[in-house]
């Protein structure tokens, strides 16, 4: 049985080795590319994209929806698992609330960055009208941040206390801006008292704030009547797949986690175990939503409704559609059945596939919709009535999921990703004379 010190040297931030410093370096050259092809974008115009009056949104908006949809598993998964204590959270819930505030975080960067006009974000808050579900995204992300915030900070308390005393002697600078963070934490029962009801009403809060950002995201869509998004599905539909987006991000950043911080002892194959069979409920699930999104109109649509569902069927977008539906769906579901499929290695894969499966179905879902407009455009370039990002637009969103992988990765290096006062309280361990 491992002693208190253990696992504090085991739970305790460390430095990246070098491939950690090779990865962090590569995020940053990303991100720079990516400020200098938009710097570009703001000078030139959005003439630098292949968006035209067809194709507004483009992959901006799909981007910005992905973030939404990955930001879902800190919100509802950890707060449910909070609220009903399950010890088998412990290693996890972290991790799952550093992906959330960093894929919200760059959610709203992304709106940013899809407006042609930055100097016009202003405008948002001066001229909000209450009726426009744009309003209600710009009041409801930033409530998103704010609490995510808050519940990783509060139960990080009593660990940046411990850390202020583990690296006292060896990285004083350290340890002083851990003592700092940790607000006078001394762990007393007054002090535990107000974190615990804390942490209980953050959980309670962010629920339906979730629910509500990923309802509002829908209503983006299926308020401006459009062929493909006109339905009231959209937004079970959107949470759904929020729920498998989730689930699939937080598995992959576990494994690696795992893996570079050799932390095999406390996440186990159990974990992985629990989040098979939870991503497989989320993938059955959207599942039958998307059931309800595309084949049950197939038997009884309007014109406009046909043209658009053999474009993604048979026709030009079909084998996205297709690729992103079985590979990414389906075949998971298959795969997760088996406990084999549920081990660590096999999981990684898996939700490495569903996570690419589900940004691309974010592109599907926006795009073919955009290319089929209200009215048709009389005397427009033929190229209008297609769209494939430009160059400026793929460095540029590949430059916002880097940004948002350097998030994770400088908190993942700066805090303890398992919560070590909790993981010793599991374990009955006694706090000893730390020997650093």
């Amino acid at each position: 049985m491992k002693n208190y010190n253990t696992l504090l040297d085991d739970l305790a931030p460390k430095k990246f080795n070098r491939l950690g410093v090779i990865w962090t370096i590569a995020l940053v050259v990303i991100i720079i590319f990516g400020i200098i092809a938009y710097i570009d974008q703001v000078i030139k115009g959005q003439e630098v994209t292949n968006m035209r009056d067809y194709a507004l949104w483009g992959i901006y908006i799909s981007n910005f929806v992905f973030f939404v949809a990955t930001s879902f598993v800190g919100s509802i998964i950890v707060a449910v698992l909070r609220l009903t204590k399950n010890e088998w959270r412990t290693p996890l819930v972290r991790i799952a609330e550093i992906i959330t505030l960093a894929s919200i975080v760059m959610a709203g960067i992304t709106i940013m960055i899809d407006m042609a006009r930055p100097d016009r974000l202003l405008y948002l808050f001066i001229y909000a009208r209450l009726q426009s579900p744009i309003t209600w995204d710009v009041i409801i992300i930033p409530t998103t941040i704010a609490i995510s915030f808050l519940l990783l900070y509060f139960p990080l308390l009593p660990d940046l206390a411990i850390l202020k005393k583990y690296f006292k002697k060896e990285k004083p600078r350290l340890s002083k801006i851990y003592g700092m963070l940790s607000l006078n934490w001394v762990g007393n029962k007054a002090q535990k008292a107000i974190q615990t009801k804390s942490i209980k009403i953050i959980a309670l809060m962010i629920i339906p704030i979730s629910i509500m950002l990923q309802t509002i995201d829908a209503l983006l869509f299926s308020t401006t009547y459009r062929t493909g998004w006109n339905s009231t599905n959209m937004p079970a539909y959107f949470i759904s797949g929020a729920f498998v987006a989730g689930v699939a991000a937080l598995i992959a950043v576990v494994y690696v986690v795992r893996r570079t911080k050799k932390l095999e002892s406390y996440i186990t194959d159990f974990h992985f175990d629990k989040l098979g069979k939870l991503l497989a409920l989320a993938c059955l699930i959207y599942l039958y939503f998307n059931m309800n999104e595309y084949l049950i109109p197939a038997f009884t649509p309007s014109k406009e409704e046909d043209i658009h569902l053999r474009t993604l069927f048979t026709g030009s977008y079909s084998y996205l559609f297709w690729l992103v539906t079985i590979v990414g769906l389906i075949l998971p579901i298959i795969l997760l059945l088996f406990k084999k499929g549920r081990k660590p290695l096999p999981m990684f894969i898996i939700g490495m596939v569903v996570v690419i499966g589900s940004w691309w179905k974010r592109y599907i879902i926006i795009t073919p919709t955009l290319l089929h407009p209200f009215l048709p455009i009389q005397g427009v370039p033929e190229s209008w009535h297609h769209y494939f990002p430009s160059m400026h637009e793929w460095i540029i969103t590949v430059a916002t999921l880097a940004a948002a992988l350097l998030i994770i990765t400088l908190l993942v290096r700066y805090l303890p990703v398992i919560p070590i006062q909790r993981t010793a309280e599991e374990k009955e361990l006694l706090e000893t004379d730390i020997k650093h």
